[in-house]
């Protein structure tokens, strides 16, 4: 039937929450609810024809209904009132979100909306971007995951040194002032993250992606193991009809922006970017089709994407050419037994080899070719296989488990294995000598495989929405890492006066030039196993306020080398409590709030770092001015200068004398306010107020000298004192700014002997983290004609520690960076930390000109990250913080705290898209996308080591490490049925 335009009117300002969620209302974030209001006793039906999906309850004797555990789609929502009469409405929804539809006194006998109503979601305060496909393509954005991720408000990009390979710049962001390693990854609802350390996961085909969502904070007990931010991916699926399509996607080389190398200016003293040869040449193709095999039953989708990828780089005296043309793909079955039963089973593989080509250049930056150094291969990503089992049991009571295997291989095969690596580090830039071709080498059987179930239940108790549910993953890690050739050498040069970490003086008078040899080797297998669960009441307090209240807990075990359980923290309370308060009633204005407590776990590489034998010291020589004839070339050697310094002696601890028996896992409390006001035209605002801070922080810790000094102090011989040092010195695993409780074998017959050494003793400050945020949003929804988007965030990242890496120096030894060994490392540590962007302004959107022609924009505004200078410690704090080398926020003899050296430019990158849909050939889209339009080349990160001795400056000190990607045009052709 016809609908006036006030009644239609009306239906749209019901449908603000019939596209929205309540997030928190359903266990994970690939499947969505409905919820809301009709008569006592009405019959509720939604079905979704295109996926054979029918549920049907009856209202309670409030009004209230929910249809739980709903696959994502667009349903046609059908009230049947007591006396016989229907109202209709038709419903989308999204995974990781709920919707709502009120059939209430006032509400016209039929709504149909089409497209997209203005989005207030009034039963959640959680903090969520979600896009679905047809709204990523409709951006200019790179095809990855974390490229749509950075979209969200106050997403920033983590440093590229973390989480990258020998082959790729690090690609993982930062959410919500946390570190990049602090985030979890789903697809499916499967957890994909790399436990290692967290800066890694696997992936689907982006093409195989129906849906994204980005939790930036406020997310419910369901959810744990993170503490940055949640990223959660939906794949397609199979339907009652049978589509499918092939597509070519190309970014070639020649239309790209010129690859760049900094060199140092002899007039400024600053770094120049300078064109040079080289770039990637990118062609992907995908191919898909799904449908039903048994109509309203079975589904299938299945999806093969091909690559042929070329990426050549021409550096100072090296050249590279790197081939990667390995075939990816996802299969999903989706299995109706029957109305109330739903089984799922999803495989996908990431599993990439690319192959690198090495060569002498003789020519700086130059294209000839010279000698070559060998050929080398790196294995990344694996398969992944997920199956999940829906049980709608009663109108009111919804059960789903889910089991899932997930593989990520590290593995390498490199021909330079027995070749050292040599680098000239007396002048900028860093010269590369001998025939290595890798800095370092990964065990060639490095492999991770994660096992996990979970159950999650909801039960509807009419004003009361109960959750719950459980957890567990086992997670086995092959690892191990050392240098090629056994050795890493590096000439340098030590001014009149200055001093090595060893503590060798230079006294001669002049500057002299030496060889530092650093020898690393560990490794083994390891296992680490996670558990929680959870429990919520979703309650609606009165027909306008929504309380959440829910707990979780986690348990958190890892093992060493021999299978033996070396940290163990079992049920961790986590509370989460969210308030939303829809003020008229009408779903056009939301006030709400979360305070919420956040675990993570301790990441495997903690496994293999602390309780694996590592074996790792330096030594230095004077250098001679020469190099060895071969293709090795190995630092001529004079005499020894110092002596050894030794960082670990190669042998494994025993597991309960490495860590702290009371140790706490990292956690951090997050508090939330915000509102939400629909306007006319679907239009939406937002305003938002973030405070997160971290109450804990698990590290390791190596200060023996305080352990010693204590010891004295209260009594203790000299040879307990120095058994009691040594332990410690081995590192400990503790809360660092806290007492550090010890198991100790004093070698007295008597086994090992509790220790407590308080925390003055050891000269260490209270671990801080703090983020604050203003946020401010806008939204105008798509309604086939246009949409746009955009935020700007003002925000505050500040502590002594960045969190589990430690982005200053590149490092991404989750859980036991060089943060905390010794306390002149952390002299001068508070200040603006690494992922602080005071301001940042993203607008995205996109406009139909045509009924064949739609162009869309990307732009992304950011200032710039604080800087340091990073030197020698020359403070009196410790004796050993020196021999980390340029680790402490000493420089030049004095302290500069961290954020002393100004921050890096603003960057800014525009994105445009034009895409051409002709009618005269249905179903073909032609697409070019550029990114980058000015080809902005702006510096994200630098080299902040500001000595190579004590009182020696580093010539490196500001070189470039992370610089904003040139300009790209892709160009895509697609064809679909």
């Amino acid at each position: 039937m016809l609908v006036r335009k006030t009644v239609l009117a009306h239906a749209l300002t019901v449908a603000f929450a019939a596209t929205v969620a309540a997030s928190s209302a359903y266990a994970q974030s690939n499947i969505g609810n409905i919820n809301g209001r009709a008569a006592s006793g009405a019959v509720v039906t939604a079905q979704n024809p295109a996926i054979g999906v029918t549920r049907t309850v009856t209202a309670a004797a409030d009004g209230t209904y929910n249809l739980s555990q709903l696959p994502p789609g667009n349903y046609l929502v059908r009230v049947k009132l007591p006396d016989g009469t229907t109202r209709d409405q038709q419903v989308t929804v999204q995974a990781g979100e709920g919707s709502t539809a009120n059939f209430e006194a006032d509400t016209p006998q039929t709504v149909v909306v089409t497209g997209r109503a203005t989005r207030i979601d009034v039963k959640s305060a959680e903090s969520s971007l979600v896009l679905n496909k047809a709204a990523i393509d409709r951006i200019p954005v790179a095809r990855n995951v974390t490229a749509v991720a950075l979209l969200a408000p106050g997403a920033t990009a983590g440093d590229t040194r973390i989480g990258q390979t020998a082959l790729r710049g690090g690609n993982v962001p930062s959410l919500g002032g946390a570190s990049p390693a602090e985030n979890v990854y789903y697809i499916n609802g499967f957890n994909v993250t790399n436990a290692l350390n967290g800066v890694a996961f696997n992936q689907v085909p982006f093409d195989a992606i129906g849906q994204q969502q980005v939790k930036t904070g406020g997310y419910g007990p369901e959810y744990g193991r993170s503490l940055g931010g949640v990223l959660s991916v939906t794949t397609k699926r199979g339907t009652n009809e049978w589509h499918g399509g092939v597509n070519m996607i190309y970014s070639p080389e020649s239309m790209s922006g010129s690859s760049v190398y900094a060199e140092k200016s002899t007039v400024t003293g600053k770094y120049d970017l300078q064109e040079r040869a080289g770039g990637t040449d990118d062609l992907q193709a995908n191919v898909w089709a799904g449908g039903p095999l048994i109509k309203d039953r079975l589904f299938f989708f299945g999806l093969v994407q091909g690559a042929d990828i070329t990426r050549e780089t021409y550096s100072l005296n090296r050249q590279e050419t790197v081939k990667s043309n390995s075939p990816r793909f996802l299969t999903k079955f989706d299995w109706n037994l029957n109305d109330s039963n739903l089984v799922e089973f999803t495989a996908f593989s990431d599993k990439s080899t690319d192959k690198v080509q090495n060569y002498i250049s003789p020519v700086p930056y130059g294209k000839q070719r010279g000698a070559s150094q060998g050929n080398d291969e790196y294995v990344t990503g694996g398969e992944n296989f997920i199956a999940k089992y829906t049980s709608w049991v009663t109108d009111d009571l919804t059960v789903s488990g889910m089991y899932g295997v997930g593989k990520y291989n590290r593995q390498s095969n490199i021909a330079s294995a027995a070749c050292p690596y040599i680098t000239d580090r007396r002048t900028a830039p860093t010269v590369r000598l001998g025939c290595a071709t890798a800095t370092t080498i990964v065990d060639p059987d490095a492999n991770d495989e994660r096992k996990a179930f979970r159950l999650d239940a909801e039960w509807n108790l009419g004003a009361h929405g109960l959750r719950f549910g459980m957890d567990n993953e086992e997670y086995k890690v092959v690892d191990g890492t050392f240098y090629p050739g056994g050795e890493n050498y590096q000439i340098r040069r030590l001014a009149s006066g200055s001093t090595l970490s060893n503590g060798y003086r230079n006294t001669s008078g002049s500057p002299m030039d030496y060889v530092e040899i650093r020898h690393f080797e560990n490794g083994g297998a390891f296992t680490t196993k996670n558990s929680a669960f959870y429990l919520e009441d979703n309650w609606q307090v009165t027909k306008n306020l929504v309380a959440s209240i829910g707990v979780r807990s986690e348990s958190f075990e890892n093992l060493n080398a021999e299978d033996k359980t070396f940290i163990k923290v079992d049920n961790t309370i986590a509370p989460r409590l969210g308030l939303t308060w829809d003020v008229r009633g009408n779903a056009q204005t939301k006030v709400f709030a979360n305070a919420g407590r956040y675990y993570i776990p301790v990441m495997s590489n903690t496994n293999v770092r602390l309780s694996g034998a590592e074996l790792d010291y330096r030594e230095f020589y004077a250098y001679t001015g020469s190099n060895s004839a071969d293709k090795f070339q190995i630092p001529g050697r004079g005499a020894q200068l110092g002596g050894r310094a030794v960082s670990s002696n190669g042998e494994a601890g025993d597991p309960r004398s490495v860590v702290d028996p009371e140790i706490k896992p990292m956690y951090q409390d997050e508090f939330i306010l915000g509102a939400q006001q629909a306007l006319n035209n679907r239009w939406s605002v937002s305003a938002k107020l973030t405070h997160r801070k971290l109450k804990s922080v698990m590290d390791d810790m190596c200060n023996d000298e305080g352990a010693y000094n204590w010891a004295i102090a209260n009594g203790y011989d000299e040879d307990k004192a120095n058994i009691l040092g040594g332990s410690i010195g081995h590192c400990f695993l503790y809360n660092p700014g806290g007492d550090l409780t010890a198991n100790v074998d004093f070698e007295d017959g008597n086994g090992l002997t509790r220790v407590v050494i308080p925390a003055a003793a050891l000269g260490f400050p209270k671990p801080k983290r703090t983020f604050n945020s203003l946020e401010l949003g806008f939204e105008r929804a798509w309604d086939g004609k246009w949409t746009v988007q955009g935020s700007y965030v003002l925000a505050y990242n500040k502590g002594n520690t960045e969190g589990y890496v430690k982005s200053d120096i590149g490092q991404d030894d989750a859980g036991i960076s060089q943060d905390w060994d010794y306390p002149g490392l952390m002299e001068g540590a508070y200040g603006y930390l690494p992922n602080d962007r005071r301001h940042s302004l993203k607008v995205f959107g996109s406009y139909q000109v045509l009924p064949e022609l739609r162009l869309g924009a990307n732009l992304i505004l950011q200032s710039g990250r604080p800087k340091n200078c990073l030197g020698y410690y020359a403070g009196d704090l410790d004796g050993v913080s020196i021999l980390y080398g340029a680790a402490s926020f000493y420089c030049g003899g004095k302290l500069n705290p961290r954020g002393s050296f100004g921050r890096t430019d603003w960057t800014r990158n525009l994105g445009l898209q034009a895409t051409y849909e002709p009618k005269w050939l249905k179903g073909t889209t032609f697409q070019v996308d550029v990114l980058n339009v000015f080809n902005e080349r702006t510096v994200t990160s630098i080299e902040e080591g500001g000595e190579s001795a004590l009182n020696t400056p580093s010539p490196t000190y500001g070189q470039p490490v992370g610089i904003t990607a040139a300009r790209s045009v892709r160009f895509l052709a697609q064809y679909e049925f």
